[in-house]
């Protein structure tokens, strides 16, 4: 007898188990496939957020820099600090357990809300029936209204350096080392490059981050782009822009890569290489050929605005599709498509999804940058604050970076909050919350921010946009 369901969701990553979910709180009977298998064989759901994306490298983030300040920052503080290491093999543990933990969640969050959950790969065929292949190799087809596919991304390989999941891996090995490497090389200074490169360098490594581009993170605002690369230098990090990589070999458990930049050829070595140039969308045995849903030029699942795709009653959400490969953006995308498979009105603003990366300090941005602006014709007025001028990150000696407020000239409409520094994840949002109301730099300067908090950052450069910040002096319109 063919299982049958109002909803059938391909993948459990933050897209489709979160769509799960939702459906299932809208009273649409509800099927989610997962195939993805923790280190002891069992079944995990999470996606690559969860177990071997933002979660874990998050965890790694934390642990690395608390070693960090132990060993350098404390002093400042009156705290004498000595003879502290750092176990490799315990950090990994507890950035294990919390993966742990949080998939767990998942799967109780489907019990409580009715989602049934079936594991196995899921494969589109025509007419909205899934074909599910569990683990032993057996298969059975369950028939949909509807299908969500959120089946994800996965780390892009690069001729030049083949991963081998010992001297060369991708992401999700450099997850799991047991010891700090003396030396690291890092293919890709883009937002997992970073912070991975971050974790390694503050437990002692010796970090290069070979990056072919010739400009430093180009989906920044550019004032927040050089002052992140002066800081990562002060680091130790040895970022090389413009350099190509061209070949690598492996020996004596080392590693030679070759690269070009604007010198030449040039060699280095290393104990450990990670490569971090970018995920693609998994689609592989995703779709029948007779399925009806089309792909596009990059290989990316085609949507619409409300993720449609072009086959009636199947829907594609989160990395699958176009757009920032982000869980919060795939998140929202799932929940979109549920409220709307359900009959309600739903709809995401792709020009507010926030972006970070969680090095330190964080960066963070949501809207558009100085650059886009300008490049567009829109004339701004711009306001910055340093945290410099702030108590509160004086007082957790914390200073460096800054907050960048973008408005228009004429409206004076927020267009762009910018950050570098403590906490920009988190004053960004606000940032966001704003500009979803249509906030402007005068309403944001005359909200009443507590004292001291490293909000008032926010506060100052948005009074700064017109000249009216109080903390630092103001600089004349441009």
């Amino acid at each position: 007898m063919t299982l049958k369901f109002d909803v059938v969701v391909i993948g459990a990553g933050p897209g489709g188990y979160v769509a799960a979910i939702k459906a299932a709180q809208l009273g649409l009977k509800t099927a989610c496939i997962e195939k993805y298998q923790d280190h002891d064989g069992k079944i995990a759901l999470g996606g690559t957020c969860l177990n071997v994306g933002c979660i874990p490298s998050k965890a790694l983030l934390d642990s690395s820099w608390k070693y960090h300040e132990a060993k350098t920052g404390f002093a400042i503080h009156g705290i004498e600090a000595k003879g502290v290491s750092i176990d490799v093999p315990a950090m990994i543990a507890r950035k294990s357990n919390i993966v742990k933990n949080l998939t767990g969640g998942v799967s109780t969050l489907f019990k409580a809300n009715g989602v049934t959950l079936l594991e196995g790969h899921g494969k589109l065929l025509a007419g909205k029936q899934v074909e599910v292949t569990a683990m032993d190799g057996t298969t059975q087809v369950v028939q949909a209204e509807n299908v969500i596919i959120a089946s994800g991304s996965k780390p892009i390989d690069i001729p030049p350096a083949p991963v081998n999941h010992d001297t060369i891996v991708d992401s999700t090995g450099a997850l799991e080392f047991q010891s700090v490497p003396k030396t690291l090389g890092v293919i890709g200074a883009g937002v997992i490059g970073l912070e991975l490169g971050s974790v390694w360098a503050r437990l002692g490594a010796d970090v290069t981050v070979i990056e072919a581009q010739d400009k430093f993170l180009p989906a920044a605002d550019e004032q927040i782009a050089k002052e992140a690369l002066k800081t990562f230098t002060k680091q130790g990090l040895k970022i090389r822009l413009g350099a190509r990589l061209t070949a690598s070999e492996v020996k004596k458990k080392q590693v030679t890569v070759s690269f070009t930049d604007a010198e030449g050829e040039q060699q280095m070595t290393f104990d450990k290489l990670i490569v971090a140039v970018g995920r693609r969308p998994v689609t592989t045995d995703l779709l029948a050929t007779d399925s009806g849903v089309d792909l596009d030029e990059r290989g990316f699942i085609y949507v619409d605005d409300q993720c449609a795709t072009s086959v009636p009653g199947v829907y594609a959400v989160g990395d699958v599709v176009r757009g920032a490969m982000l869980a919060h953006k795939a998140s929202e995308e799932g929940v979109m498509v549920a409220e709307r498979i359900a009959g309600h009105k739903a709809q995401i603003n792709y020009d507010l999804i926030p972006s970070v990366i969680y090095t330190h300090p964080e960066i963070a941005w949501v809207g558009k940058t100085e650059q886009q602006l300008k490049g567009e014709g829109v004339a701004v007025n711009v306001g910055t604050f340093p945290f410099a001028a702030s108590g509160r990150a004086m007082a957790a000696n914390d200073t460096g970076g800054m907050v960048k407020v973008i408005a228009d000239a004429t409206t004076d409409r927020v267009l762009g909050v910018h950050v570098i520094g403590p906490s920009a994840a988190e004053l960004v949002q606000q940032g966001a919350i704003g500009m979803e109301f249509g906030t402007s730099a005068e309403d944001l300067g005359m909200m009443v921010f507590s004292h001291p908090t490293l909000s008032e950052a926010l506060h100052e450069a948005a009074l700064a946009v017109n000249g009216h910040a109080i903390h630092v002096v103001n600089r004349k319109k441009r």
